[in-house]
């Protein structure tokens, strides 16, 4: 039915409803990072173009056939009846080549306006795809909820959640919500050997097993040796002086600004890392564990992009989060 291992039930609803004639105007895709809810959002975005032209889409599979001219159009940026809203590249001579805003403005937001107060070009539908809609500045996310609120005919939003609970309750409560979960380990390896087949079997295994269901997080950190770091903590974790030397080399390693991308992904790994540490603890073990699972995600939660820590000091304090938990025996 899909190209999108592990979501036929949800490509299944997707496929029901673009065939009704009331179709809700507003979707949550909601789930972790790269477990593939864009791409479903973006074939979806294809279908009901292609399908708001009267030309018939496949009935077996979310996504029209690649060579339609609706698809090519849309494939090369230049359909006139389909927006995608993502976080732009800044426009300073002073940050880092490819360095993105921190959010969505009310500007991308405001530039909807022709779109929607128009008539489509090439048939019944518009397509607006917000990727993601966490970064949505509040500004944006209030004009947003005003286009929501009053959709014009054949409108139809689609918006990409890494974490639904930050959006606007009165956007939630508009759109309907489309939950995606990580893949299972079948579906992983399946995943991982279509995008990477020229990869040993033994990394990709171990590249599914660190990912915790997400293709997409595998294939984005393949490069950055997440393994390393893994082990890392884990002597962090257990204190002493290795853990001393450990956080310096983590430091040193993730303070430039090559090292950018492991930042990031290092960010993102400890929240995880203390997490399966946290399973089968109980008691005073388990409440200490989870205040600094908390920590490790406040830490982390805009501390990127941009920088509100210097990279060494952001290490520093999530390493300390982890070197916590020696003390709690989890």
């Amino acid at each position: 039915m899909t190209d999108w291992l592990g979501h036929d039930a949800q490509i299944a609803a997707l496929m029901e409803a673009s065939a009704t004639t009331r179709m809700h105007h507003g979707w949550i895709f909601a789930g972790p990072r790269g477990v593939g809810k864009a791409g479903v959002a973006l074939d979806f975005a294809k279908r009901l173009l292609v399908a708001g032209t009267g030309r018939t889409v496949p009935a077996d599979r979310l996504a029209p056939d690649e060579n339609d001219p609706i698809v090519r159009l849309l494939a090369g940026g230049a359909h006139p009846d389909f927006v995608r809203l993502e976080r732009l590249e800044k426009d300073d001579r002073k940050s880092d080549t490819g360095q993105l805003a921190r959010n969505i403005t009310v500007d991308q937001v405001r530039g909807l306006a022709r779109l929607l107060h128009s008539a489509p070009s090439m048939g019944s539908r518009r397509i607006i795809l917000i990727d993601s809609a966490d970064d949505l500045e509040t500004g944006a996310a209030n004009a947003l909820l005003k286009s929501l609120e009053e959709p014009p005919a054949g409108a139809v939003f689609l918006l990409i959640a890494h974490k639904p609970g930050k959006l606007l309750p009165t956007i939630r409560s508009r759109c309907r919500m489309m939950r995606f979960a990580p893949l299972d380990d079948e579906a992983m390896i399946q995943a991982l050997a279509g995008a990477l087949p020229d990869v040993p079997a033994s990394e990709r295994a171990a590249l599914a097993a660190s990912a915790e269901g997400s293709p997409g997080q595998a294939i984005a950190t393949r490069d950055l040796n997440l393994p390393a770091l893994e082990a890392a903590l884990g002597l962090i974790a257990q204190g002493g002086r290795e853990a001393s030397a450990e956080r310096a080399k983590l430091m040193s390693a993730l303070s430039g600004v090559a090292a950018r991308p492991r930042l990031e992904a290092f960010v993102d790994l400890v929240p995880r890392f203390i997490a399966r540490r946290l399973r089968g603890a109980q008691g005073a073990s388990l409440g200490q564990g989870i205040e600094a699972f908390e920590e490790a995600q406040r830490l982390g939660a805009g501390a990127v992009t941009p920088l509100q820590l210097e990279p060494g000091a952001l290490v520093y304090m999530l390493c300390g989060t982890v070197a916590g938990l020696g003390a709690t025996r989890v």
